[in-house]
C-alpha cells in the first residue's frame, strides 16, 4: 500500500514506524506525512533588515510648535464688550435721557437736606422743629417765585404748600413727644411728608 502511493505521489515520504514496546506506552505511530507539512513557516522579516530604523533617522527633525488652542484662549482674555444685538437693549439706548433739572429742583435739594437731618442724631426735637419751619418758609418763597413768573401750574403750588404744612405740623408733634416710642413714630411720619413734598417740587 505504501509503495503504490509512493508511485502514484512521488512528493511523500515513507516514513518507517516501530511498534512501542511494553516499557514505552507515550510515544505514539509515526505516520506518512506529506512533504509540505513539514516546511519551515515563514516569518515576516524583521524591522531592521528592512531598514525601518535607517528610513526613521533620515527624518527631518521639525521644531515644536505652540499649541493653537493655548494662543486662541489667551486672545479671549482681553476685556471687549461685544455689541448687543438690540439697540433698545443694554448700554446702547436709542431713547434720549433728558438731563436738564426740574424746575423745583432748589426746592426738592432743601427738602432733601432736611430729611437726611431727620435720620442723624440731632441736639433737641425743638432744634429739629425750627429746622423744618425755616426749610418750609423757604420752599414757599421759591414756589411763589416760580408761580409768579408763570412757569408752574398754581395746583402744583397749592399741593407743595399743603404738604408743607402738613410736615411742619408733623414736626411740632416731634417737639411735644415725651415717649421715645412715640418720638419715633412722628418723626417718621414728618420724615414721609417731607419725600412728599420732594416729589411735588420735582414734578414742577
Amino acid at each position: 500500500m505504501y509503495i503504490e502511493n509512493l508511485r502514484e505521489d512521488p512528493s511523500c515520504i515513507l516514513m518507517l514506524c516501530y511498534r512501542p514496546s511494553k516499557k514505552d506506552k507515550t510515544q505514539s505511530d509515526i505516520s506518512v506525512l506529506s512533504s509540505s507539512s513539514h516546511q519551515t513557516p515563514k516569518f515576516p522579516k524583521p524591522l531592521s533588515e528592512l531598514g525601518y530604523y535607517q528610513q526613521r533617522r533620515n527624518l527631518p527633525i521639525e521644531k515644536r510648535r505652540k499649541s493653537e488652542i493655548i494662543r486662541d484662549r489667551k486672545a479671549r482674555t482681553k476685556l471687549e464688550k461685544p455689541e448687543p444685538p438690540n439697540f433698545e437693549v443694554g448700554w446702547k439706548r436709542s431713547k434720549v435721557i433728558e438731563l436738564e433739572k426740574p424746575k423745583g429742583y432748589v426746592i426738592a435739594d432743601f427738602l432733601e437736606k432736611l430729611e437726611e437731618l431727620m435720620g442723624r442724631e440731632f441736639g433737641s426735637t425743638e432744634l429739629l422743629a425750627k429746622t423744618g419751619e425755616i426749610v418750609a418758609e423757604r420752599a414757599r418763597e421759591e414756589a411763589e417765585v416760580l408761580r409768579d413768573e408763570g412757569e408752574v401750574d398754581e395746583r402744583l403750588v397749592t399741593e407743595l404748600f399743603r404738604v408743607l404744612r402738613l410736615m411742619e405740623m408733623d414736626l411740632a408733634m416731634v417737639k411735644a413727644a415725651v415717649k421715645e416710642e412715640t418720638l419715633s413714630e412722628r418723626l417718621e411720619q414728618a420724615k414721609a411728608r417731607c419725600r412728599q413734598a420732594i416729589l411735588v417740587a420735582n414734578s414742577f
